[in-house]
């Protein structure tokens, strides 16, 4: 039986591309193809051995536009109400608010969000940049941007750039950055209640403690940037978007 030739690198059968992308089993992905259900860069295929590019191939799949990615990094601009948790409880989980193929890859959330905290989170399924973006090692700061219940006053402000002790660490947790967001024509500023905070670890509730360790209270909380991404402004609560180059992301 004569041997199946070696496919160049970076190739496979486009019922394997199916699969691997989260379109179904393989068995699954086979029949869509036979069945004229699958595009690629515009013509029918109904071959499931055709051989393509495995990544950045421009597929429709019963209708619906795909590119491929090897490794999925998504953004998602997460709306309040949703859990960062492969199990949820009490609230649903924010693998609802992608597309099937993506939760069919069980993307990991790049640390977690509160359900009532909104903003910018990160879902990959590449195991080694999710370990790279979590890392206390790597250093990679989050910006947060908070509400609080209190005005906010420079002393708060220097006492979490010393560092605050929490219950659960001796050592002090210091903020990377931490200012008082004054609105425009608020001359003095003495009454804001808004506090931009840039941390470098991911500790459980680790901006509601910090805030609270120096005697206010986390009233809203939305994270607008990580490492060098910034939450685009058209990104609405609950969209998301592909991240291309995982250096975007990386300080």
């Amino acid at each position: 039986m004569a041997k199946k030739p070696r496919l160049p690198a970076g190739h496979a059968p486009l019922d394997q591309i199916l699969f691997a992308q989260g379109f179904g089993a393989r068995r699954t992905c086979e029949g869509l193809i036979l069945h004229g259900l699958v595009q690629v860069n515009g013509e029918v295929v109904d071959d499931p051995d055709a051989v393509f590019p495995e990544d950045g191939l421009v597929l429709s799949v019963e209708g619906q536009p795909w590119v491929t990615h090897v490794r999925a990094l998504v953004m998602l601009h997460k709306p309040p109400g949703y859990e960062c948790s492969l199990k949820p409880g009490a609230w649903p989980g924010v693998h609802n608010l992608l597309p099937a193929p993506l939760r069919q890859r069980g993307l990991q959330p790049v640390g977690r969000l509160d359900q009532d905290t909104t903003g910018l989170l990160l879902m990959t399924d590449d195991g080694p940049l999710l370990h790279k973006l979590t890392s206390p090692k790597h250093h990679v700061p989050k910006v947060y941007e908070v509400t609080c219940k209190h005005p906010v006053t420079q002393a708060m402000c220097d006492k979490l750039l010393k560092g605050v002790v929490l219950d659960d660490d001796p050592e002090p947790v210091a903020a990377a950055a931490a200012e008082r967001v004054v609105a425009e024509g608020d001359e003095t500023g003495a009454e804001t209640l808004h506090l931009r905070l840039t941390l470098l670890q991911g500790k459980y509730h680790q901006v509601k403690r910090m805030v609270a360790a120096v005697g206010n209270r986390v009233e809203g909380l939305h994270r607008s940037q990580i490492g060098r991404l910034t939450l685009p402004a058209d990104l609405a609560p609950g969209q998301w978007r592909w991240i291309d180059d995982p250096a975007v992301v990386l300080p």
